[in-house]
């Protein structure tokens, strides 16, 4: 394991154990109110500040990288499993099956995914459930025609054969032999999908059409401090280490994955 990857996969271990303990480790609520203690600099009792509200930043700090960590999960995940349907669907089908999805699925390549996922959750309202699907139904291409690759050189193995020779359904030999074998590119391909996916939440809060107030996301964070950034540093630039933190460790750990 280079060294990269384990720098990767530390970052990553310290987003994921800020959002599963967030509830433990967090001082104050995400949304707890402390009004005579408006834009308060770090300290002892605060120890990354206020923000604008009273509101601890260290605790919704905490709080934002279970939304982020939420929205990349789930957005990854739907991604995931339309690429693999797409993909394993038009490796093994007919080659008119498999023209007419590689065909769509340029198509949908064609357009830039930032102004799909803005016309998109437009038309649907912000919220954070919106933004997981727009982002996951937005994500599946590249994982489409890298599974098809991976199916399209295993069909022609050995072990793939001998299952054909025995008898073996088509659907059975795609989901039990080879599917499992073109995994691995995947795995790593999931990985550069979670940076993206919390990089986009994070942009589309800052925009004001991702996840809406009062939840706790450094992307909306970044929105609330940029208004009093001469006064309150600390609103922006906290934010915005955890977003470059949690989006330079999935890369890293992707970029390992590819050079093992």
């Amino acid at each position: 394991m280079n060294g990269w990857r384990v720098a990767g996969l530390l970052m990553v271990f310290i987003v994921v154990l800020a959002a599963l303990g967030a509830p433990l480790a967090a001082p104050y609520g995400p949304n707890e109110l402390h009004l005579y203690d408006v834009l308060r600099e770090p300290g002892a009792t605060f120890w990354l500040g206020t923000d604008g509200l009273g509101r601890d930043v260290f605790s919704r700090l905490l709080y934002g990288a279970r939304t982020s960590l939420s929205v990349g999960l789930v957005a990854v995940g739907l991604a995931t499993g339309l690429g693999i349907l797409v993909g394993v669907a038009s490796g093994m089908g007919p080659k008119w099956l498999d023209g007419l999805l590689m065909r769509f699925t340029d198509v949908m390549l064609c357009f830039p995914t930032i102004f799909l996922i803005l016309a998109v959750i437009a038309f649907l309202s912000p919220s954070l459930m919106n933004v997981m699907i727009v982002i996951g139904a937005t994500g599946w291409m590249g994982i489409a025609r890298l599974v098809r690759a991976e199916v399209m050189t295993l069909r022609g193995r050995g072990f793939v054969d001998a299952a054909r020779l025995a008898g073996t359904g088509w659907n059975r030999m795609a989901w039990r032999h080879i599917l499992p074998n073109a995994l691995p590119p995947v795995i790593t391909s999931m990985s550069l999908g979670l940076a993206g996916a919390i990089l986009t939440e994070a942009g589309l809060s800052y925009l004001g059409l991702g996840v809406q107030p009062p939840t706790a996301s450094w992307g909306a964070m970044l929105t609330e401090g940029k208004a009093v950034i001469e006064a309150a540093w600390w609103l922006i630039t906290f934010p915005g280490l955890a977003i470059i933190m949690a989006v330079l460790g999935f890369t890293l750990v992707a970029e390992g994955g590819k050079r093992a």
